[in-house]
Parts: structure tokens; sequence; C-alpha cells
């Protein structure tokens, strides 16, 4: 059983590797931005994807999700795959997302590999995967019993959910976008996985993950009592922010006729 960490923001709860890679991504897009233009509203949205990484994956909320609370895990989970992905694509110029993804396409073998992956049904379909799979019992728990296989469920929420979102918020001329209305009809599925997840969780009679029976109790909540809540924290999000996003795209679907229109 692995010991519960301490909590706040102390050195053992601030990760180095962590605070490093958002570091280095940050250099990166600022180095990016003097060769390519990047507006204000872009720069504000990939900076608050930066630091919704480091709140995730630092301080009380991980150290709540590492070793006290279900239902805290579900809050880090849900910043991984609703939060960061959206706001991190839509933080990219086109231009400077086309020459990342330049060595990508550069290849037949790979350009092919990527085109496939970010067409609506592959991309939902390893969303749906990749978030099933990790919230199973068994994966679930591995992870937090192994710090190593820890940072491998995160490492594939957070990719999955980038290619999820892809359809819908993709950067990319090469790899564009679909079509508005392709994009509301995919928002309209796009909110089924986590929430037919979060159904089961919070369904559920008995606890479902036994590493939190051991947990210390820090509130007034049982381990089933967390799990459930755990489960309404996913339910709730994964409806209301594909909602979001489906009448942003609406509006700029009408917006977009009456300047074709006009």
């Amino acid at each position: 059983m692995a010991v519960a960490p301490p909590l706040g923001w102390s050195l053992t709860s601030i990760h180095p590797e962590v605070v490093l890679g958002v570091a280095l991504l940050a250099a990166l897009y600022a180095w990016a931005a003097r060769r390519v233009p990047v507006r204000p509203v872009e720069a504000v949205r990939f900076l608050g994807a930066l630091a919704a990484l480091l709140v995730a994956l630092n301080g009380p909320l991980h150290d709540l999700s590492d070793g006290y609370l279900f239902s805290a895990h579900m809050v880090q989970h849900l910043v991984l795959m609703l939060v960061v992905p959206p706001l991190l694509l839509t933080g990219l110029p086109a231009g400077m997302a086309d020459r990342v993804l330049a060595p990508v396409l550069a290849r037949p073998s790979t350009a092919a590999l990527a085109r496939g992956l970010t067409r609506p049904l592959p991309a939902i379909a390893l969303y749906a995967v990749g978030l099933i799979a990790w919230h199973l019992p068994a994966p679930y728990n591995l992870a937090l019993e192994v710090h190593g296989w820890h940072v491998v469920e995160h490492l594939v929420l957070l990719a999955t959910a980038v290619i999820g979102w892809w359809p819908i918020a993709s950067p990319s001329r090469r790899l564009p976008p679909l079509p508005y209305a392709a994009q509301l009809l995919y928002l309209f599925v796009f909110g089924m996985p986590m929430t037919v997840v979060a159904a089961m969780i919070t369904a559920a009679e008995r606890l479902l993950f036994p590493f939190y029976v051991a947990a210390p109790r820090i509130f007034d909540l049982t381990p089933l009592a967390d799990q459930r809540l755990g489960g309404v924290i996913m339910w709730v999000p994964s409806g209301l922010i594909p909602l979001a996003a489906f009448t942003l795209v609406f509006f700029r679907w009408v917006a977009a006729e009456a300047d074709e229109v006009a």
C-alpha cells in the first residue's frame, strides 16, 4: 500500500519533472512566438493550459488525489482531459501548429497515421478507450500503488484527450477540424464515454477501488460516499463542458453563415 503524501505546498508535493516540463513548453512557445504571429487570446489559452497542468499535478490537489480522496482524483482527471487539451490546442496558432507537425507529416507513413488518428471515429474511440481502461478497478488501483504506472496513466489520459479534442479544436491547416455541422454531431457523442463511466461509478453498491479503504480520513466521508461523490463530479462536467463547446461552435457557425451571406 502506498503511503499518503503530506498535504499542502511542500517540497514533497512539488514534482520537479512537471515544473521543468511546463517551463520547457512555455520557453518553446515564447521562442516560436517570435517567428509566428500569436494573438493575445491564444497566448492566454496556452498559458492557461500550462497553469492548469501545474495545479493538477502539484500541491494540495495532487496530494489529495494520490493518497486521500477518489473525488479529488476525479477533479484532477477532469482537468487533464476536459480543461488542458482544448486550451492547449486553441492556444496554438495555425502556423505554429503546422511547424510542429511538419516532421510528422513529412513522411507518408507517419502522415497517414496522424490523419487516421485525428479523424472523428478513431479520435473518439481512443479517447473512450483511454478513459474507460484507466477507470477500471485493476488498472486504477495499480496506478495508485505504483508511481510509474500513475505517470503512464496521466500521460495516456492527456494524450488521448488531446486526440479526442482534435476534431473540434485542431489548430492545424494540414490536419484541420471538422466542419461546423459535423463538430456539433461529434460533441453530442463526445461526452458519452465519461457519462457512462461516471454513472457506473456513482451507482456502484460496493467499493470499486480498495486503495481508499486504508487512506486517512481527512473529511467526514466514507470511502463509498467519496466514490459516489467522485462519480457525480465526473458526471456533471462531462455534460456541461461539451455543452459549452457545442454552444460556442453553434454561434461560430451562425456567424460564419452570416459572413458568407454578407
